[in-house]
């Protein structure tokens, strides 16, 4: 059975996708639904929204990072035995890589190519603020910039009465889009945000779980949520993405791995846990804020998150810095992943960190953002030199007082300047670098292989 899908777009950002998106959820579970909730791009933050609202991992689907051909077959494994799977937008509706030498009016990752690939329907969630007749010029342009993406509806969010409303379905009918909901301006439902986005869930606690019932119940009241559910097709066929099959034969010694979690370490992808756990490892999750390493650590995973929010708890764990730089002196695989690199690091904002790489890291003036066509400089315990990746930076740190190290990533901006970033040896890989695990599964069964070998040596010795 092929699970059917609905995506929800914008213009713009801004536009109120993630408050249409995951009060969707909520609003199909309350009735009766089983919903599998899905977020366009790289973003590792509205998934822990969706998660709340949908009672499921929130999963990402992004054609740069794991390459077209799987965005079926994950879309298949995130959404097996549920009714209906809502998928939230990035960004503008056609936005995403930026190349200016592609023919194709769709970029590359964008709402637009994953609403293609997926055969689904696209709701338009338009922030009408400032709009009027004009709103028809607006539909009617992206309704028909593509054709490879049907739009199947607006949504009006942020109305300002009822005669706005009004003369806005007028306009909407003019060409000949139905209007699935208008939304009132409530501005006590914004989500508490900083320098890269949303506050994640993990972090905004109980608040978080109140936003979610504000915007189910906001969308209850004000979309027609079964008109909505109405018009989501089941387009994908072809196979189920397997963690079994992508890593291949498991290894036999069973490794402790663990994966820094809590208020710090927020971002990662669900298939990470499932592809690790697929190589044979046993997966333990632990809070940097509060815990020491478990017992038996073979591996050690840093993903990414806000280490510069919590520096201070973070340099106050001693116990726990200590433990990380000696298991790493020893041999122990590390993966550490922008927050991870941050914490490896001599210190962040002058809070002593685990010392393990040679670098002061500090919040920085500028956001870095975008994709990354890299390859790997030196051996690691998931790359070896030459291979090719395509990651996505995100952060507003900077690393000062750069040592000797060698670089794990090396990549050309746009102007032609060789960018070397990360630092990489032949058990640590440090990076600001996001990289997708089901993109790169064979680098989630090497670094398991690297944590069993270490477990093994560690017992012999």
């Amino acid at each position: 059975m092929v699970t059917p899908s609905i995506v929800i777009a914008a213009p713009a950002s801004g536009s109120g996708k993630t408050t249409v998106a995951t009060g969707l959820m909520g609003a199909l579970r309350l009735a009766g639904r089983t919903v599998a909730p899905f977020k366009v791009g790289p973003d590792y933050i509205d998934p822990g929204y969706h998660a709340l609202a949908s009672g499921r991992p929130g999963r990402n689907l992004d054609p740069v990072l794991v390459g077209t051909e799987l965005i079926g077959p994950l879309f298949r494994y995130g959404s097996r035995g549920c009714d209906i799977a809502v998928v939230e937008g990035v960004m503008g509706l056609f936005d995403g890589k930026i190349d200016p030498s592609s023919p194709d009016p769709t970029a590359a990752g964008s709402t637009a190519q994953v609403a293609a690939l997926l055969g689904a329907p696209v709701v338009l969630v338009v922030d009408v603020r400032g709009h009027s007749q004009s709103l028809a010029a607006l539909l009617h342009g992206f309704a028909t910039f593509d054709p490879n993406v049907r739009l199947g509806g607006v949504i009006l969010n942020r109305v300002g009465s009822p005669r706005h409303e009004q003369v806005l379905r007028d306009a909407a009918a003019r060409v000949g889009l139905p209007v699935l909901g208008a939304l009132p301006r409530m501005a006590e439902l914004a989500v508490p945000s900083r320098h890269l986005g949303l506050i994640p869930a993990i972090e905004h606690g109980t608040e978080a779980v109140d936003a979610v019932d504000a915007m189910t119940a906001l969308v209850a009241t004000h979309v027609d949520v079964e008109a909505i559910a109405g018009l989501a097709l089941g387009g994908v066929t072809g196979p189920q993405w397997d963690p079994d099959a992508a890593v291949g034969d498991a290894v036999s010694a069973a490794p402790r791995i663990a994966i820094g979690g809590g208020a710090a370490f927020t971002f990662g992808y669900a298939e990470h846990r499932e592809l690790l756990e697929a190589a044979g490892a046993e997966v333990v999750t632990f809070d940097p804020l509060l815990d020491e390493l478990p017992d038996d650590t073979a591996g050690l995973v840093l993903p990414g998150g806000f280490p510069e929010e919590h520096a201070a708890a973070l340099s106050a764990n001693a116990v726990l810095r200590q433990q990380v730089r000696s298991f790493a002196d020893a041999g122990m695989p590390v993966h550490a992943e922008c927050a991870g690199l941050l914490y490896l690091a001599a210190s962040l904002d002058g809070h002593p960190m685990a010392g393990v790489v040679d670098v002061e890291a500090k919040f920085g003036p500028r956001l870095t953002l975008g994709y990354r066509d890299a390859v790997a400089l030196a051996d690691s315990p998931l790359w070896t030199a030459g291979e090719r990746v395509t990651g996505h930076e995100f952060h507003r740190t900077e690393l000062v007082g750069v040592g000797s190290s060698i670089p794990a990533w090396g990549w050309r901006r746009d102007d032609g300047e060789v960018v070397r970033e990360g630092w990489a040896s032949a058990n640590v890989h440090a990076s600001y670098l996001h990289t997708h695990p089901a993109g790169n599964a064979a680098a989630v069964r090497r670094f398991v292989g690297a944590a069993a070998a270490f477990s093994h040596a560690r017992r012999a010795g």
